[in-house]
């Protein structure tokens, strides 16, 4: 059997989730033998599809058997897919679903999937986080994600249906990473109406951007009593990161979703072996950090000492 060839589009380079999901990819690629390249781009999806693009249309490079690409954009590339489905190359999504994956199947036979986390859920587990550590409510600085991220959308749309209606979020927006969030609430904590807004915790939809926030604050000198104790929550909860972050009391909790560019590519090798179409889409299931009782057990112990 002719050794396979897949190229991974990923969002970025620098956070903490991308760089999990290159690892998990090239430990899954070595193992089965896969030849795996690597692109980035840069959170800007015009980039990244002339970068799939280019590699369907590549005439002189041995041939690609794969695309897996996350999308950088508000776009999950229809375009694209249908492109590389005409080439007879596979395709998967990650991290969002599609309606055009059950229509290009329908035509092509060629395996096309996605895997993905249910980001509403992972949003209603923020929003059950908050109630936890804010069971009296109170002001909330949210960390959201790009304006064009649909993930960010669904996440945003899972914490608004869980969380009190004594939580107030404060939106914010940034782009995945931690020095993105830094310049964002860096220049909100700057105007006066910043200290008026009395928040009591953080929520970021990622931890790298939570961590962000966090430097922000810890930079502005009259607000360091408030930080110690206000909560700060993010999510992607990698062992090396989120969890550990946890651990050093750095952040409040996560919430850990696994990578998914390791299934994906497994996934795609047993497609092309066997003839046969995995299913269309397949979630990932994400997991509070400490957990939701956890949580509110800290909240009730942290409340006690307060009063004392």
């Amino acid at each position: 059997m002719k050794k396979l060839r897949f190229l991974l589009s990923l969002t970025n380079d620098d956070n903490d989730y991308q760089v999990e999901q290159l690892s998990a990819a090239q430990q899954a690629a070595r193992k089965l033998g896969i030849e795996l390249e690597i692109v980035y781009a840069r959170n800007d999806g015009i980039v990244q599809s002339q970068q799939l693009l280019s590699c369907i249309q590549n005439t002189t490079a041995r041939r690609t058997d794969a695309i897996i690409f996350e999308p950088a954009g508000s776009t999950a590339h229809p375009q694209i897919a249908r492109a590389a489905a005409s080439a007879g190359m596979g395709v998967v999504l990650l991290n969002r679903d599609a309606d055009y994956i059950a229509d290009l199947r329908r035509v092509f036979h060629v395996p096309m999937f996605a895997i993905t986390s249910n980001h509403e859920e992972i949003g209603r587990i923020q929003g059950q986080q908050l109630g936890s550590l804010l069971p009296k409510g109170g002001n909330v600085l949210y960390i959201q994600g790009p304006a064009e991220s649909l993930p960010a959308k669904q996440r945003y749309t899972g914490t608004l249906e869980t969380k009190s209606n004594a939580v107030q979020l404060r939106v914010l927006k940034a782009h995945w990473t931690e020095t993105s969030a830094y310049k964002t609430v860096s220049s909100w904590l700057g105007l006066s109406t910043s200290r008026q807004a009395k928040i009591e915790a953080v929520c970021a939809q990622d931890d790298s951007m939570a961590m962000g926030a966090r430097k922000a604050f810890e930079e502005c000198s009259d607000l360091r009593e408030q930080l110690q104790k206000m909560p700060f929550l993010g999510c992607d909860g990698l062992p090396g990161t989120g969890q550990e972050w946890v651990r050093r009391n750095q952040l409040t909790a996560t919430i850990f979703i696994p990578p998914n560019a390791d299934l994906a590519i497994e996934m795609m090798a047993n497609s092309i072996a066997s003839g046969t179409l995995p299913p269309e889409r397949t979630f990932t299931t994400a997991k509070s950090i400490p957990a939701l009782d956890a949580l509110a057990r800290q909240s009730s112990l942290r409340a006690r000492a307060a009063t004392r």
